[in-house]
């Protein structure tokens, strides 16, 4: 076992910076490494209760000896810190000797008995106990060594052994064979899964192993395919490992816009596992200083996929989780792939992120429960391996020369920033910009609207619907566009639902505004926790309006423990009756107690009675006096808002408060009444403190609302914000309330249209099923012009004729601005972002200024003339009815060798190409099966390529494209290119 200061070098991965310095160079500061080296210290406490004196060992449950690894890492580097740490480093060493020696005897691959072998989850805790035992190798006795090389070769020999067949040990997790899965379910992490088996034996088998020659192949082909889509994979030619990727990968795993499923819906922790489970192997060849395979490094589609990760993107490193959000805020356990991506693939978004989580992870690990990596949504049984992988991360930094230096905040959003609809199966469009992430799902069971202001994601619980109410039944009808700067002009998206409680809209805007009308009360539910350390989580929530500032009393709302007093009364019985609930499991309740004067618990042991229960968690858990037992509302009823649960104190007594336990299905509101009888009730306190704001509220300086029409004044908690019914609602980062809800609202239109100009941008929403065809709008501002036809009037606002589809939307960008007073029945005919048309009145000449961008012009146009203004500044001309503009482009990454990037043949900038390569050729992807008219191809000066043009329905099996075809999939081949020959600058499809 090569020592920690010997450990190689990787050639060939992430720049060659890989690479433990000789004792005689500094090592650069690496704060992130610093921090996880104290986050490791600091866990150990909790290690330290797993110790198991009957067995002499840690305890098996939930692989609770994994822990070993993140002690192995303590006990072989520098500033061990027993105090931090709870324990010396001797009883920790011996401590952690005796838990490998017993671990690695009782494997099945070994002989054993207890655990081991099977694929999931045994060979996870498998690859950190090799990986431990490896790191403490010289003080392991000869058998134990043996142990766990056994441990290591069988596996790989197992999962080798089983081909692309199931693991019959592993029950229902499986690949698929190697066709993988999609739809609802990826099988992205059980191919991961399948490598990671094999990567110990791997790694450290002997030179000339001829087993692990065998291994290699299958370790390869189940990296490669675990992010397969068949339809960019056929199309690489790229070669990874000594073998194409159109020759390796046959299964299909990804949603064609590069997104991934699983138990039914968008969660990005699990498309997250294809760097996890590459970090996992990645760490054993590192140790045993051998070279990575390609396949870790350059994953087919592993760009892509971590631009959809970026997408949806938070101020904190993890991401948003848009639908079931079973492991929202788990941080321990995303650790792993942004270290991954940061400090072996080199990524310096990846670095930024991670530094991002690192920042929260110490505040996080000290929050209650105390020295977790894993909580709020997640079991204790995740900490072995949060713990692992913590260390792991750790080794990546240790193993660099340097840290990669992440990019700024600011650059890390820019290049994130986006709006993309992921189709109708998958049911999300989502939208990242600079300031605020915003989505809409309309997946049934699951709809709702989602804003994250500042990306912050402390401030707004995004597993809570935005705005539009809880959802119980699938919409009617979905209507959902993202537009693009390529395609539109402007990144945002619109969406329009017809739901049981009436017609919604929800708009995105590029600065993070929002713009909702629709069904109310709206609600905005707000995290709300002293967790000192986390920008924003001071305990409080501030809260400003017309009236001036005001910071509601805390504590009650937020989960954990309520406890309630009010003024002395004689009752018999007590009841919590629900409001709103946290998220979408209803309540939970670990104890409901009623105390007397004398703190005597007078509810112990009464009967209760509730409306609904759980059958493995019935009513009576809440007043057994037991904390590990609770009441939960039957699952059938955990969407009822108005849930309760009552005890009879058995005879009349005078009390004084009550205290109620959370689990992490809490109430975010909720009233606690007291009766004489079981019949009448009366309010005893009602959760949480309000206060009412008016028209407009700031919320704690991160974010502001405003409500055009409201019917009551929005009341703010320290855990929820409730909009009346209004006619339109505006979500703000940053911005002048009082003026944005002083200002006039554009008009016009039908009832059911509803109209905004926030921050410039025009928003149309159509609340029904008919469509509007020509509608006449007044905008109050003059100096916006918009696509159409706009015409001055006398009080120097515009006239713009619109249309909408039934049942849906628009976001419109301003395309000109006229500075200077137009005569009033002035005509503006915009085309497109680089051409307007001005028509003067018959009785009067117009001499105004018009700009877009750093383009101006001055405008003068004779009485009863006109006169039309170009735009010659190079960029996309928007809106465009260009097929292929802006879509997705194959091949996919890694690129072929020599071949540039395939996008910029379809971002509509002239001054970008495609550089074909050596036999070049690219695939465009319409996004659906198109009607082409024709294909054009515009290209660069230098020698032309004869080039061929292909069409494919399937992606697969291309044709010669002949217009007009109905195809989805156009492909541009140049054979024979060479270095100097002309680029592609353009593939333009026209629509039939």
């Amino acid at each position: 076992m090569p020592t920690r200061r010997a450990l190689l070098a990787l050639a060939g991965a992430a720049g060659g910076a890989l690479a433990l310095p000789r004792p005689a160079l500094a090592r650069a500061a690496d704060p992130v490494a610093d921090e996880y080296h104290r986050l490791l210290l600091a866990h150990t406490r909790w290690v330290q209760q797993q110790w198991d004196p009957a067995i002499g060992a840690y305890r098996l449950a939930d692989f609770r000896f994994a822990a070993v690894l993140g002690n192995a890492v303590l006990l072989t580097t520098d500033g061990y810190d027993a105090d931090l740490a709870g324990v010396d480093a001797v009883t920790l060493r011996r401590q952690t000797l005796t838990t490998i020696t017993r671990f690695a005897a009782t494997n099945r691959l070994t002989g054993g008995t207890e655990w081991g072998q099977r694929l999931f989850w045994d060979s996870t805790f498998e690859l950190y106990f090799v990986l431990a035992a490896r790191l403490l190798w010289a003080d392991l006795d000869a058998a134990t060594r043996a142990n766990v090389g056994t441990i290591a070769r069988a596996q790989a020999a197992y999962a080798y052994g089983l081909g692309t067949g199931n693991d019959p040990l592993s029950g229902s997790w499986t690949p698929n064979g190697s066709a993988g899965g999609y739809r609802g379910d990826t099988k992205l992490e059980e191919m991961g899964v399948y490598a990671q088996a094999i990567a110990p034996g791997l790694a450290w088998a002997p030179a000339g192993d001829a087993e692990a020659a065998r291994w290699k192949e299958r370790f390869v082909f189940w990296a490669a395919n675990a992010g397969g889509l068949p339809a960019a994979d056929r199309a690489n030619p790229a070669i990874i490992d000594g073998r194409a990727v159109r020759d390796v990968n046959v299964a299909h795993n990804l949603h064609d816009t590069f997104v991934v499923e699983n138990h039914e819906s968008v969660n990005p922790h699990y498309q997250a596992e294809l760097w996890r489970t590459a970090g996992r192997a990645a760490a054993h060849f590192l140790a045993a200083a051998k070279p990575l395979p390609q396949v870790l490094t350059s994953q087919p589609n592993g760009r892509e996929l971590w631009a959809t990760l970026r997408l949806l993107a938070s101020d904190a490193g993890e991401p948003v989780m848009p639908m079931v959000a079973d492991r929202y805020h788990l941080y321990g356990r995303d650790v792993l792939p942004l270290a991954f991506l940061a400090q072996v693939q080199g990524d310096r978004h990846a670095a930024r992120a991670e530094a991002d989580l690192a920042a929260r992870l110490m505040p996080y690990l000290r929050y209650t429960p105390v020295n977790r990596l894993t909580k709020f949504s997640g079991e204790e049984k995740y900490e072995p391996e949060a713990r692992a992988e913590l260390a792991i991360a750790y080794l990546f930094h240790q193993w660099r020369t340097a840290p990669v230096t992440p990019v700024t905040s600011a650059e890390f959003f820019a290049a994130a920033a986006g709006a993309r609809t992921f189709g109708d199966a998958v049911g999300l469009t989502a939208h990242q910009s600079t300031a605020a992430f915003a989505a809409a799902v309309t997946k049934p069971g699951q709809v709702r609207f989602l804003w994250q202001p500042g990306h912050d994601n402390w401030l707004i619980d995004t597993r809570a619907p935005a705005f539009l109410p809880a959802q119980t039944a699938p919409p009617a009808r979905s209507w959902t566009a993202a537009y693009t700067a390529a395609r539109d002009g402007v990144d945002a998206t619109a969406t329009v639902l017809q739901t049981a409680a009436g017609w919604a809209g929800y708009a995105t805007l590029p600065t993070g505004t929002v713009v909702y009308a629709g069904p109310g009360p709206s609600h905005l539910t707000l995290f709300n926790l002293t967790m000192p350390g986390v920008p924003g989580l001071d305990g409080d929530r501030t809260f400003t309006g017309a009236g001036g500032t005001v910071t509601p009393s805390a504590g009650l709302g937020d989960g954990g423990t309520d406890r309630i007093t009010f003024v002395p009364r004689t009752i018999r019985f007590v009841r919590f009756s629900g409001v709103s609930a946290a998220g979408q499991y209803g309540y939970s309740l670990f104890g409901l107690q009623v105390f007397d004067a004398a703190g005597t618990d007078r509810a112990l042991g009464r009967a209760v009675t509730a409306s609904s229960a759980d059958p493995a968690y019935p009513a009576a858990n809440a007043v057994d006096g037991n904390s590990g037992t609770r009441w939960a509302v039957a699952r059938e009823e955990r969407g009822r808002a108005d849930s309760w649960l009552a005890v009879d104190l058995g005879s009349a007594v005078q009390v004084t408060g009550v205290t109620l336990t959370w689990e992490t299905a809490y109430a975010t509101a909720y009233l606690v009444q007291t009766s004489t009888d079981g019949t009448t009730w009366t309010t005893a306190a009602t959760a949480p403190a309000t206060a009412t704001l008016g028209a407009w509220a700031d919320i704690d300086g991160r974010a502001g609302l405003v409500a055009h029409g409201a019917t009551g004044p929005v009341i703010a908690s320290p855990v929820r914000v409730t909009i009346p019914q209004a006619t339109l609602i505006e979500g703000y980062v940053g911005a002048d309330l009082p003026a944005a809800a002083g200002r006039r609202l554009p008009t016009g239109g039908p009832a059911a249209l509803r109209l905004s100009d926030a921050d410039g941008f025009l928003t149309l929403l159509n609340l029904s099923s008919a469509a509007i065809n020509g509608a006449v709008l007044t905008l109050p501002r003059g100096d916006r012009l918009y696509r159409g036809v706009s015409i001055v009037r006398a009080d120097g606002g515009l006239d713009l004729t619109a249309s909408v589809p039934a049942g849906g939307g628009a976001v419109r960008p301003a395309r000109f601005t006229v500075t200077g007073r137009a005569p009033t029945g002035t005509r503006f005919n915009v085309a497109d972002s680089h051409h307007v048309t001005v028509t003067a009145p018959a009785g009067a000449a117009v001499d105004v200024r018009l700009s877009t961008g750093t383009w101006q012009a001055r405008a003068q146009v004779p009485a009863g003339g006109t006169r039309g203004y170009a735009v010659p500044i190079a960029g996309p001309v928007t809106p465009t009815a260009d097929l292929a503009r802006g879509r997705t482009t194959f091949p996919t990454s890694p690129l072929p060798a020599g071949m540039g990037e395939p996008s910029y043949a379809v971002d509509g900038n002239p001054g970008t190409a495609w550089r074909p390569g050596p036999n070049g050729r690219m695939v465009v992807d319409l996004g659906a099966a198109s009607a082409v008219a024709a294909v054009s191809l515009t290209w660069t000066g230098g020698p032309q390529r004869a080039a061929r043009i292909e069409s494919s329905a399937d992606g697969i099996t291309y044709t010669a494209f002949s217009a007009p075809s109905t195809v989805r999939y156009l492909a541009v081949a140049v054979p024979g290119w060479t270095a100097g020959d002309a680029e592609l600058v353009e593939i333009s499809a026209s629509p039939l």
